[in-house]
């Protein structure tokens, strides 16, 4: 008991923000093979309870392993150095060692809160991440970012049920979330998609084992006049084991083992890339009523266009509505005129996804699917994304387009 009230007192002192950490998440054992982010976190939390314990040895040995096993691991090197001056002098804080410029003692600290965060808060197993309301067949997983607490979690297509398989720690942009611009070295917020897989043969050192590109900005992005690209999922360069939680110029930045053992969930096309500020989770059956409830919104949006009554229809879209660079009144002007020359009207839909969007100004919830359209006289096949909001709280329409 004694050694974790050190344990606990050492975290309050030495990272503040952690106050809400339970004892019984911190009293992990046996010492970990040190072959992913999660071993490597687990192996931190026994070198600092040691530390906390005042066990200098035990702390030097478990962090030479570590140093051992991952030599360009920067944030081991700073606790090393502390464990030296300990021998000379008490610890006041981690990275306690005169002539180390501040700005880069404070990120590795900043990378050791975070990586025990990651280590001691895991997702809750009876909750789901907000966001995924409905993976098609073949989006076999998916990807949730919280940048707030710098972690990556990886969820498995389980029967259309999201089921957590892993979580990496990771860095974003120096200049945090919500980008706006090209250049201002933030990671975008929103729902999007992995377009590709590049080869590390392909790219500088910079970029490490690989990379994925995802497609930022999107459809939404683009509405609100948010510029910039060439967002990845990628790798660091060969000379370090990690980066500081803010130091991308806006990509999702990942340890090379870690970006490889992600690379096995990764379908380019098809897999969900969800970046949060801040990740909502939900209970199983608050998860199912969200998506029953917009299926049912969606559900009728479909057979009202089959109905051919253009007022139930038309009343499914916002005012705001853009689509086809069409404004709403020119595309309920346009769907009025179609509209003349049908005598019936059969809409098929298949392989839809359902993400809420992680948006703190509006409810959103972006949909993908497979449209069947047919009629007395237009047969046509698409794949269409839509982002519906909810207004006075009934979900419409305010983006259509091809996807």
């Amino acid at each position: 008991m004694l050694l974790l009230i050190l344990f606990y007192r050492f975290l309050i002192r030495f990272f503040p923000g952690l106050v809400a950490l339970t004892f019984s998440a911190a009293v992990a054992a046996q010492s970990p093979a040190l072959n992913n982010s999660s071993d490597i976190e687990a192996q931190l939390n026994k070198i600092l309870r040691a530390i906390a314990a005042n066990r200098m040895s035990e702390a030097t040995k478990l962090n030479d392993a570590l140093l051992q096993a991952y030599p360009n691991f920067r944030l081991a090197y700073l606790i090393q150095g502390d464990l030296l001056r300990a021998r000379v002098a008490p610890l006041r804080t981690i990275g306690d060692i005169p002539n180390i410029p501040d700005e880069r003692v404070r990120a590795l600290r900043e990378e050791a809160l975070q990586r025990l965060r990651g280590y001691l808060e895991k997702p809750p197993s009876n909750r789901v991440p907000r966001y995924l309301l409905q993976l098609r067949t073949d989006q076999r997983t998916a990807i949730v970012v919280d940048t707030k607490r710098s972690r990556l979690y990886v969820y498995e297509n389980t029967n259309g049920q999201p089921r957590f398989l892993a979580d990496f720690y990771m860095t974003q942009g120096k200049s945090g979330s919500f980008k706006l611009r090209e250049g201002d070295e933030k990671t975008p917020i929103g729902v999007y998609h992995v377009t590709s897989s590049i080869p590390d043969s392909k790219l500088d050192d910079f970029y490490g084992a690989g990379a994925f590109p995802i497609n930022y900005p999107n459809e939404w992005d683009r509405l609100n006049g948010r510029t910039g690209s060439g967002i990845w999922l990628h790798g660091v360069p060969s000379n370090t084991y990690s980066r500081p939680p803010k130091a991308s110029n806006g990509c999702v930045v990942l340890s090379n083992p870690d970006l490889q053992k992600i690379a096995q969930w990764i379908n380019p096309g098809t897999t969900p890339v969800v970046i949060s500020e801040e990740v909502e989770w939900l209970n199983l059956d608050d998860w199912q009523r969200e998506r029953e409830q917009f299926q049912s919104a969606f559900d009728t949006w479909r057979r009202d266009w089959e109905s051919r009554d253009m007022r139930r229809y038309l009343g499914h879209y916002a005012m705001r509505f853009q689509g086809d660079g069409l404004n709403y009144n020119q595309w309920a002007e346009r769907k009025n005129a179609v509209n003349q020359s049908k005598t019936w009207i059969k809409v098929g839909v298949s392989n839809l996804s359902m993400f809420r969007y992680p948006n703190k100004s509006d409810e959103m919830i972006v949909v993908t699917f497979d449209q069947d359209y047919k009629s007395n006289n237009l047969e046509n096949k698409m794949r269409k994304r839509q982002f519906w909001i909810k207004e006075q709280g009934r979900w419409r329409i305010l983006v259509e387009e091809a996807a």
